[in-house]
């Protein structure tokens, strides 16, 4: 679990609700017309915007963006040394024997035991990133699509309170109580916009950038394997990628 989405989840969520009980009674902010115009509203223009399979594995995405770690690019630093060391010791064709839970990784073995030429698998290998980098952002665009509708149906609800507020003025003391009612759409968007959909959004945009991160070191180890099979070369052209305080040293990683 990523910790740092479970605090930041709980402990705004958590002053909200503390916010809500220290100033008034949290019966005034519930309203149930008005959530049904905030998430019916923003699901449906969410999937007139996007084909449902996409929307569907954008909240599968999601849910396993913040259930699973990152991955530490030190780690296929790693990976692909010992790749590099079992290559130079056994040949090439031992790498199509590399077990992996890495399809990119382990299309990149299968490359280099097939004997493919160095353009082929710099070609096949960034065509997998652009393809990656593609469907991250179809998901990444789903949920900041998504905080653009919350706050608009938002207002659209507000507006429609307004005027069933406006067509019946005969009785003043009603108008604080439905003003309230007829603002908390507004309310509902801002904050699903605000505390969900736009914060999903960004933890997708950088669990993409740290996998792409992966994915160069893997591409360019890869090449380094064909081109030059001595470890230390391989370890200088992959440190590059990591700044030089969050270096591993070549030694440890070696002894692995």
């Amino acid at each position: 679990m990523d910790f740092a989405s479970l605090i930041g989840i709980i402990s705004g969520i958590s002053l909200i609700i503390s916010a809500i009980f220290l100033s008034s009674d949290i019966n005034n902010f519930m309203n149930t017309p008005g959530i049904m115009i905030v998430l019916g509203g923003t699901t449906a223009a969410t999937l007139l915007t996007f084909p449902f399979r996409d929307v569907f594995s954008s909240f599968k995405a999601a849910f396993f963006v913040f259930r699973q770690e990152k991955q530490n690019p030190n780690e296929s630093i790693s990976m692909m040394l010992k790749l590099s060391t079992i290559s130079r010791r056994k040949g090439l064709l031992a790498l199509s024997g590399v077990k992996t839970a890495s399809p990119f990784l382990k299309r990149a073995c299968n490359l280099i035991a097939d004997s493919a030429s160095e353009e082929m698998i710099r070609n096949t290998l960034r065509n997998e990133i652009e393809a990656m980098k593609i469907r991250h952002f179809i998901i990444q665009d789903i949920f900041k699509k998504m905080a653009i509708y919350a706050p608009a149906f938002g207002m659209l609800g507000t507006l429609i309170g307004l005027i069933q507020m406006l067509s019946d003025l005969e009785d003043p003391a009603n108008i604080g109580p439905a003003m309230a009612i007829a603002l908390l759409t507004t309310f509902y968007g801002s904050l699903l916009a605000n505390m969900l959909f736009l914060p999903i959004a960004g933890k997708l945009r950088s669990r993409t950038l740290v996998e792409v991160l992966n994915l160069e070191i893997i591409f360019e180890g890869a090449i380094s394997i064909v081109n030059n099979n001595n470890p230390l070369a391989v370890y200088e052209r992959l440190s590059s990628f990591i700044p030089a305080n969050n270096r591993q040293s070549l030694s440890p990683i070696k002894g692995k």
